[in-house]
């Protein structure tokens, strides 16, 4: 299948990365099928969609009938069923192997045999989500960054029996979303999060060791490594709970003591401390301004 091929796009999950996903293919003129088992989660997902475009209008980045066209062409559901017309169906669930790998299974026999699946994951061996399902060669792994709709970087990983017109296919269709598609191979983490974690978990470990607060360990990278966002204040946005699962998959599959997750970080996903999206983390977001936790 070549992107020219490509009319219907269908996302599974409608969290931050999925509803973002949903937002991008949208826009670039693609039938969306948004689906979650949490109807709730798609009426928010349509709120945030919506509220996101509007303020994109506002900066001029966007016209208003992009935004009506757009909204249009994003059906929501809550079953697998919904994609038996889809091209490409892209897997934006929680970072966990087993809950993807129980989505594949699912999702497989309703799918036409020329559908191409991706998976969004952050972490996950492609090659190993690949042979759970009955396309292989029609697998690929297309993680995008956080959010999706602000940042212009897509992460392509190619799996051992990813065929190359599929590759190809979902790269173009990477570029036709504006993005820009930079190939992985596919080891634990890829190239972003293979970087971006352990310098996270490190800001973690200095917390955990007492060597500077929140406030000063996010203060000293913004002023003085000059980084748009202090690593405890991203680890708050990504979810602790995702920094946590990559960083096991990196310890795990590289075996690597230099990739342990710090403990503290342990106890923060253990407390449902989970950052940004459940209110508090290494911030608490309950007030007007976000608070520090320790």
């Amino acid at each position: 299948m070549s992107v020219e091929n490509i009319k219907k796009i269908g996302v599974i999950g409608a969290g931050q990365m999925g509803r973002g996903i949903a937002h991008v293919c949208a826009l670039a003129g693609f039938d969306v099928q948004l689906m979650d088992a949490n109807p709730d989660a798609l009426k928010t997902a349509r709120v945030n969609i919506k509220s996101y475009m509007d303020r994109q209008v506002e900066k001029g980045k966007i016209e208003q009938a992009a935004v009506d066209a757009a909204l249009a062409r994003i059906q929501t559901g809550t079953q697998m069923s919904d994609f038996s017309d889809a091209d490409l169906v892209i897997e934006a669930a929680t970072e966990n192997e087993e809950v993807k790998k129980a989505i594949l299974k699912e999702l497989c026999p309703v799918l036409k045999p020329s559908a191409i699946i991706a998976s969004n994951t952050s972490s996950i061996s492609i090659t190993r989500l690949a042979a759970k399902t009955d396309r292989p060669g029609q697998f690929v792994g297309m993680h995008f960054m956080n959010p999706v709709p602000a940042m212009e970087l897509v992460e392509m990983i190619r799996g051992i029996a990813t065929d190359e017109v599929t590759f190809k296919a979902v790269s173009d269709l990477a570029l036709k979303m504006n993005k820009t598609p930079v190939p992985a191979e596919d080891f634990p983490a890829f190239i972003v999060n293979r970087m971006l974690m352990p310098m996270i978990n490190e800001a973690v470990y200095t917390l955990y060791e007492g060597v500077g607060t929140v406030a000063a360990i996010d203060n000293a990278m913004r002023m003085g490594a000059h980084h748009p966002m202090g690593p405890l204040q991203l680890a708050d946005f990504i979810g602790l709970d995702t920094c946590l699962a990559v960083m096991n998959v990196l310890h795990e599959g590289l075996a690597d003591s230099k990739y342990r997750p710090c403990p503290l970080l342990v106890k923060y996903v253990e407390a449902g401390w989970l950052g940004k999206k459940t209110g508090k983390g290494f911030y608490d977001y309950s007030g007007d301004e976000p608070i520090p936790t320790r």
